[in-house]
């Protein structure tokens, strides 16, 4: 059901006047950031003179990104509520400028600290104690050294960046906006509109006969562009390899990983690890193609569910309660400001509505809470999606309070990780407390579903992602005939010999944005490995273990992720994390099968 968001009760919704009491306090803001970074540029005089400028200059920065990132997040937020709002969608367009010309002003900022050479800025840190909260900062600059261009390049580089990119925006237009997937006939005989949104929905039918209509409908008219999709990607790989080169980097891979603080061993170990445990892939389709009852698995009967939907139904607070049973394992300090947040803070805008966007996430700055958006509907699903959310607001919410906020944004290749652990604690404790064996194949499945799709299939495009990439600096054109080959040889090595692999899958890359954020998928599938050994080291060892854990949480970005992991007691350059994972995967489809086969 979709409410009218007028009809929703307020302790269900955003109060985003918390962030701005009304538009007069956000214009003020605006114009205060807008003073702050005409200021700022005197700084490209003064910033190498001296540690007090140095300080000055870097406290002034940071202050502005402070400000943009409020302005953001007011922005966004009042957009995510309503996308019909175009006044929502102007202040957006209004922050993202606001954030270029903040760009351009500060461009000098990387490049004069790599002008300081080591000596000097030790002997600035002895001379200026305050100065000593930008360490990682300045740290994580000074690495760049060797990729850093000449000041007029700089400055171009900076100029371009609003430009840089645009293959994202094109592809998302056309896919979102312009491409028409004609219709399908339902479960009840209906013609119903597909989109590449509804897509998966229909995959999930428990009718053979949607599925294949959906999964033949969608691919024959991403086959009709194959041209312009492949002409679209190799720009933007182009872009990136070109980029690669410009700043000196060996290739994108290796420039990517090089902003993640990883190298490419660990993308590489990630792959091959994953090779060697596709047997344990191949037991799961096998235990797909026996529940489904079907002569041969094809792809199209992937997403189909092993079991139905539980009779289940939680309210917005039992589902709160769940969340927080699980928490209570964290601590006093964790379990009792996530119920703060979730009852009495505001920090869910709870129920689908018209116009809001679909889906879930937690955001949220050093100056807001950490907000999460649901489309709640009272099943299991979204209980265990508020749980995810959960771990990400309060791994936010930790980072931000033990950290000066320039070393609070934990990056990207940990991000996930909290979020996880949560929706798999509570996933685990769901199931020592199941009264019917029903209610564990439910949960399993969702279990084994999170393996498949987090671990395997990411993995599955990181290669795709690295191969393509190695394609183009070889000087190889990325056509369609060439990208549709590989990734048809990709599918048949991830889904096995035993899995009808249809030929229009060879389509399916031209469907997946996430490949124009280069080298960012393989993330999801180090973020649940190490989730997973964590989760196993919070139910073996308890509350000796979770210390380290929290401590994990309050790194930010205070650490490098990979330190930061390691306060975890979590080596991600070893390839046991990511093997460990596979192995709670085979127990999760050997617990599965057996329960399944008895009642069989």
């Amino acid at each position: 059901m979709v409410f009218e968001r007028k009809d929703i009760d307020p302790k269900y919704k955003w109060d985003l006047t918390v962030i701005y009491a009304d538009e007069a306090a956000f214009e003020k803001d605006y114009a205060l950031a807008e003073k702050k970074i005409e200021a700022f540029r005197a700084h490209e005089q003064t910033m190498t003179v001296s540690a007090d400028e140095l300080l000055a200059t870097l406290t002034d920065m940071v202050a502005i990104d402070a400000l943009i990132e409020k302005l953001w997040q007011y922005a966004s937020l009042s957009f995510s509520v309503d996308t019909s709002d175009n006044h929502a969608q102007a202040l957006n367009t209004k922050v993202r400028n606001l954030a270029v010309t903040a760009g351009e002003a500060s461009w000098f900022v990387s490049p004069y600290l790599l002008k300081l050479d080591r000596a000097t800025v030790d002997a600035w840190f002895a001379e200026c104690p305050a100065l000593e909260s930008f360490r990682r900062m300045i740290e994580k600059t000074m690495r760049e050294k060797e990729h850093t261009l000449s000041d007029e390049c700089e400055i171009l580089m900076s100029r371009m960046q609003d430009a840089l990119g645009s293959h994202t925006g094109i592809r998302s237009i056309f896919s979102n906006s312009d491409l028409r997937f004609g219709k399908i006939r339902n479960e009840e005989g209906k013609k119903v509109e597909l989109t590449d949104t509804n897509y998966v929905m229909h995959l999930m039918s428990n009718e053979r006969r949607v599925r294949k209509a959906a999964f033949d409908c969608l691919y024959k008219t991403y086959e009709q562009f194959g041209n312009t999709y492949a002409t679209l990607y190799e720009a933007r790989v182009k872009e990136a390899t070109t980029t690669a080169k410009v700043r000196h980097f060996a290739d994108s891979i290796t420039a990517s990983t090089f902003r993640d603080e990883v190298t490419p061993v660990i993308y590489n170990n990630l792959i091959n690890t994953v090779h060697e445990g596709l047997s344990v892939l191949y037991d799961y389709y096998d235990l797909k193609k026996e529940v489904l009852g079907v002569p041969h698995l094809h792809l199209y009967d992937i997403y189909a569910p092993l079991m139905g939907e539980i009779d289940t139904n939680y309210t917005y607070e039992e589902a709160v309660d769940e969340v927080l049973k699980t928490a209570k394992i964290f601590g006093k300090e964790y379990e009792s400001n996530l119920r703060a947040g979730l009852l009495e803070k505001g920090w869910v805008d709870v129920f689908p509505c018209r116009g809001k966007r679909g889906g879930a996430f937690s955001s949220g700055t050093p100056d807001t809470e950490p907000y999460i958006l649901l489309n709640y509907t009272n099943k299991f699903d979204d209980v265990s999606t508020l749980a995810h959310e959960a771990g990400h607001s309060m791994h936010s919410w930790f980072s931000n309070h033990y950290n000066e906020p320039h070393n609070a944004s934990y990056t990207i290749f940990v991000a996930e990780v909290a979020s996880t652990v949560n929706e798999l604690l509570l996933a685990h404790r769901k199931l020592n407390e199941c009264q019917s064996d029903e209610e564990k194949l439910y949960i399993l499945n969702q279990l084994m579903e999170t393996f498949k799709g987090t671990l395997y299939r990411q993995t599955m495009f990181a290669e795709f992602e690295r191969d393509m990439h190695a394609l183009c600096e070889k000087g190889v054109p990325l056509t369609a005939e060439r990208i549709n080959e590989h990734y048809y040889g990709l599918v048949k090595r991830y889904f096995g010999p035993r899995v009808v692999c249809d030929k229009q899958i060879a389509f399916e890359w031209m469907r997946i944005p996430h490949f124009y954020s280069c080298f960012y998928v393989y993330k999801y599938a180090t973020c649940i490995s190490a989730a997973s050994a964590i989760v196993k080291r919070i139910e073996t060892e308890g509350e000796a273990y979770i210390n380290q854990y929290i401590g994990f949480l309050k790194c930010g970005d205070s650490k490098s992720p990979l330190e930061s992991l390691l306060v975890a007691g979590i080596d991600m350059t070893k390839p046991e994390v990511v093997r460990s994972a596979i192995e709670d995967f085979a127990a999760t489809v050997k617990q599965f099968k057996e329960i399944y086969q008895s009642k069989k």
